[in-house]
């Protein structure tokens, strides 16, 4: 094993040179970007539908393709997943990243070229280690292995032409043999798609090897925890394995699970990396311990445009790149990608905190949030007033969702939080005050509405019973991979479909 160090080291710094590259010219690598994409694909019915042969510029581009969405693209996504060829992008398609239906319940089937894996998808895990090794030079990650929780559902064949699955699992089916080396478990544990019966062989798997690195959501990756520790009768993971050192995140904010995860692995040494990725790309990762945004990587064949969140909706809403956002300005993200995703809005919202380098956080999603009452709560306010909340009353939240209480003929509107504490807060009153308060203090449109509880009254928290959410997204079939509790909703449905189960359960 002491030659794999040396040549990971090596490699690394080809590849980090090349990420000081775009930190620098980001403007030109993104155009450099976008025209390439465009050359390839003018052969594709799509791109001679939209005249990509004639398209020399940025302008042209953004003047000739429309903005779409999963609506807009499915004929042709249909199309690829019966086995047509240069639809979308060059040659066949063949895999399909099936939606884990974070903005609705209906499926989507977002196309995974063979390009997008090489050069964007599995790059990015790739850089997670060169910047990580950059950042710790005397680490050992390379010393053991990676555990990484797979998707809930392996890939199924659709048609004799393409197949369909977790992003996760098309990864793990593509993924280079060498990686067998530096990751646990085995693919066949890997692509299992019943959860129970993958957390018993995972950990079967797992115990046998010196784990130094976990990546992965991290709700499921904490309930994969307290199953090895309940099935070791350890108390933490480091009884289990000493050398662990990394975990990279992503898919939800670290935020609500943090101080559970130092519990269960409490080394000052331990070290968190945050990762933007998603069925449609690998987009951005952590490159500074010290600050919350990530670095925005731009020579993965991902092309980046912005909108502003006031501009959604509007019939000709202003779309800027790179060279023209703002920070501290929230953005609806659209993506043009080598998997044939042309001017896609992926529904995910962020803050640009610097430029050059260009820097993001993710602040929600477009979908996702509450503003039944003019309020305009997204996920980053939510997230940051529980935070506070919890560090007043002692608590830590294990998961939540959130819904308006609609107005009535003789009452106001309000919030109702569902939440499920790992540590219950010491005054669950003042933990409401503290939530409502701070709340205020981060969102004035909040602020303006709790005024004198003209518009809106005090917050409605309500305390579920442990694993309540596991077995609502269980009943959902959801369980582990990509699938994630709906933090904000403008609406009732998940809220009530919640209090439904409780309810029942309370009858039985």
């Amino acid at each position: 094993m002491t030659i794999l160090p040396s040549i990971i080291n090596w490699l690394n710094t080809k590849r980090l040179h090349q990420i000081d590259l775009f930190r620098r010219f980001p403007c030109e690598v993104q155009e450099e970007s976008i025209l390439n994409m465009i050359k390839k694909a003018q052969d594709t019915e799509f791109g001679k539908e939209y005249n990509f042969s004639e398209i020399k510029t940025v302008e042209q581009f953004q003047r000739n393709v429309p903005i779409t969405n999963y609506e807009g693209l499915k004929p042709y996504v249909d199309k690829l997943r019966e086995g047509a060829k240069d639809v979308l992008w060059p040659g066949e398609t063949r895999w399909f990243a099936k939606s884990s239906g974070t903005t609705s319940d209906k499926s989507k089937f977002i196309p995974v070229s063979r390009t997008a894996l090489d050069e964007c998808h599995f790059r990015g895990g790739k850089d997670v280690l060169a910047i990580y090794t950059n950042l710790y030079p005397e680490t050992n990650v390379f010393k053991g292995k990676g555990l990484t929780l797979g998707g809930s559902h392996q890939v199924d064949n659709f048609s004799n032409q393409s197949y369909y699955g977790d992003l996760s699992a098309i990864l793990i089916e593509n993924i280079p043999w060498w990686a067998d080396f530096i990751r646990t478990p085995s693919q066949k544990v890997a692509l299992i798609p019943e959860w129970e019966v993958k957390l018993e062989k995972l950990t079967e798997e797992a115990l046998r090897e010196n784990v130094t690195n976990i990546a992965g959501v991290p709700s499921w990756n904490l309930v994969m925890i307290k199953h090895i520790l309940n099935f070791t009768g350890k108390d933490n993971l480091l009884e289990i394995w000493p050398n662990l050192e990394l975990f990279t995140h992503g898919g939800v904010s670290f935020t609500p699970y943090r101080e559970q995860f130092e519990k269960v692995i409490p080394s000052p040494n331990m070290h968190y990396m945050e990762t933007y990725n998603a069925s449609e790309g690998f987009f951005s990762i952590q490159d500074d311990p010290n600050s919350p945004d990530m670095l925005l990587m731009l020579d993965y064949g991902v092309f980046y445009e912005f909108i502003p969140i006031e501009e959604i909706g509007k019939p000709n809403p202003k779309v800027f790149t790179i060279a023209d956002i703002e920070i501290n300005k929230n953005y609806a993200i659209i993506i043009t990608t080598n998997a044939g995703l042309w001017r896609y809005m992926i529904g995910d919202t962020v803050k640009f905190t610097s430029t050059f380098p260009h820097k993001i956080i993710i602040t929600g999603r477009t979908k996702h949030f509450m503003n039944a009452f003019g309020e305009e709560i997204i996920i980053d306010n939510a997230e940051k007033a529980l935070e506070i909340a919890c560090k007043k009353t002692n608590a830590t939240i294990a998961d939540y969702t959130a819904a308006p209480i609609y107005m009535g003929d003789d009452a106001k509107g309000a919030h109702e939080w569902l939440i499920e504490f790992e540590n219950e807060p010491d005054n669950l009153e003042y933990f409401t005050k503290a939530l409502d308060i701070a709340l205020c203090s981060i969102n004035s449109d909040y602020e303006a509405k709790r005024y004198k509880g003209i518009t809106l009254t005090e917050p409605v928290v309500r305390v579920l019973k442990p694993e309540t959410f596991f077995n609502w997204m269980k009943s959902r079939g959801k369980l582990g991979g990509q699938n994630k509790v709906p933090r904000l909703s403008n609406t009732r449905e998940y809220a009530d479909a919640l209090l439904k189960i409780i309810s029942e359960n309370e009858n039985v």
